[in-house]
Formats: structure tokens, C-alpha cells, sequence
């Protein structure tokens, strides 16, 4: 059922398969943390050239390490900074070409070179962040921020 090597066709097709097989995954699964920790996993072992991915969730401060893929990370990213920060406080989401040249970057994996990074909003309320990494400068393209941020939605429609 979640064979993510057999992802096929052109870059959209391949998200649709994706984000089919995400909502098979947290189909009827409440919560939060199962729900992002497979996710996680599905993502960073469907497509090539990651590094990262995984979920920073806000604890009213700041955002707090959640489930991931990737080698271990910042546990703490206060709002006002890095990647995951703006795409926190301005709700848009984040796709960094090259991280050395974004203004206060944080380097948890020293091998990044490029971020994608969807906010997660819920009636309003900041929920977290999901962070992808690649080592590769300009690894993102539109199709791949509209691929996360559908399945960023798919893991938003889990939460009550």
C-alpha cells in the first residue's frame, strides 16, 4: 500500500499518488503526533534528495521539534527566526532556494542547502510547521510546494 518507489509519471502525478497514499495513512487516526511521524516517513522516503522532514509544533512560545526523518534537529526555533519562523509568523509558506543566503537561517543539518517549509494554521491558531530539506541548492520547484502543502492540509484535516 505504500510502496513510494513506484511513484510514476510527471512531478504532479507523482504528488497525487502521494498524497493519496498520506490520506490512506492517517485515514481515521486522531492523532497528531502518529499522524506526523508517518507522514514524515512517507515523505522523506517517496522522494529523492531530502535530507529533512519533519514537524515543528507550536507550544505557544515557540516551535518545538515534533516528529521527523533526517539527522537529529534545533529543538527550539524561536518565531523570529530561521526558515520555519517566517513561514510561522507570516503564514505563507517558505521555499528557500539557497538557506545561506536567507537572512537569519538556522543550521540544524549543516548539509542543507535548500527549504520548503508550509505553515500549519487551524481556525486561525498556529499548529506548527512542516519543514522538508534537501541537500541540493534550488531542490523545490512550484510543483513541489503545492505537493507539501496539500499534504500538510491532508495532516491539518486530522486535528479536531
Amino acid at each position: 500500500m505504500f510502496a513510494t518507489n513506484e511513484l510514476a509519471g510527471s512531478t504532479q502525478e507523482q504528488y497525487a499518488q502521494l498524497l493519496a497514499q498520506a490520506r490512506a495513512l492517517v485515514a481515521g487516526e486522531p492523532d497528531r503526533i502518529a499522524n506526523a511521524a508517518n507522514l514524515s516517513a512517507l515523505v522523506y522516503h517517496a522522494l529523492p534528495r531530502l535530507n529533512w522532514v519533519g514537524f515543528y509544533f507550536f507550544d505557544g512560545t515557540e516551535l518545538v521539534v515534533g516528529p521527523f526523518q533526517g539527522l537529529p534537529a534545533c529543538v527550539r526555533i524561536p518565531l523570529d527566526k530561521g526558515v520555519c519562523g517566517a513561514a510561522a509568523t507570516t503564514r505563507t509558506t517558505q521555499r528557500i532556494a539557497d538557506v545561506d543566503a536567507f537572512p537569519g537561517h538556522i543550521a540544524c543539518d549543516s548539509a542543507s542547502r535548500s527549504e520548503l517549509v508550509v505553515p500549519l494554521y487551524k481556525a486561525g491558531q498556529l499548529i506548527g510547521v512542516f519543514d522538508i530539506d534537501s541537500p541540493e541548492r534550488d531542490r523545490f520547484d512550484a510543483d513541489d510546494q503545492a505537493g507539501m502543502e496539500a499534504i500538510a492540509q491532508c495532516f491539518l484535516a486530522t486535528l479536531a
